[in-house]
This record gives C-alpha cells, sequence and structure tokens, in this order.
C-alpha cells in the first residue's frame, strides 16, 4: 500500500463491475473484486500499472447527474 487510494464513484450499482472490468483489460489487476457493501453500497479496487490502488464504488446516498457530477442538496 502506498498511502493512498483514489477512488471513482459511479451513478449505478452495475457500473461497479463494468470499471473493474474495463480496468483489467487496460492492464489494472483487481485486487477486491466488486462486492456488496456492508453500508449498502458496492464497490471494488483495481491497481493501476503503476501500483496505485482505485476504488470503485456505488453510493446509493449520493446522486449523480448524467454527467457524474455531484447533485447537492440546496439549503
Amino acid at each position: 500500500f502506498r498511502g493512498i487510494a483514489i477512488a471513482h464513484n459511479v451513478r449505478r450499482r452495475e457500473e461497479v463491475d463494468a470499471v473493474l472490468a474495463e480496468a483489467a483489460l487496460a492492464g489494472g489487476i483487481v485486487t477486491k473484486p466488486a462486492h456488496d457493501a456492508d453500508w449498502g453500497g458496492r464497490s471494488g479496487y483495481f491497481a493501476d500499472p503503476d501500483g496505485y490502488p482505485w476504488e470503485i464504488a456505488w453510493n446509493p446516498f449520493i446522486k449523480m447527474d448524467a454527467k457524474g457530477r455531484l447533485i447537492l442538496k440546496k439549503k
């Protein structure tokens, strides 16, 4: 572990598996396959070719628009 993990959030649950598969095809190594998390989301990890870990996660409590930007609640 290099002391840092990069996180990438996706809009839909099934995207976690798709992104991990795409990363593996591009030379990444899946280090923790996609799984349903205790907190209600889904996540998995891969290491990029330089060895940095990436978390791919879907969080049902975070809403994103079509471009992947967070939708923030207005006060």
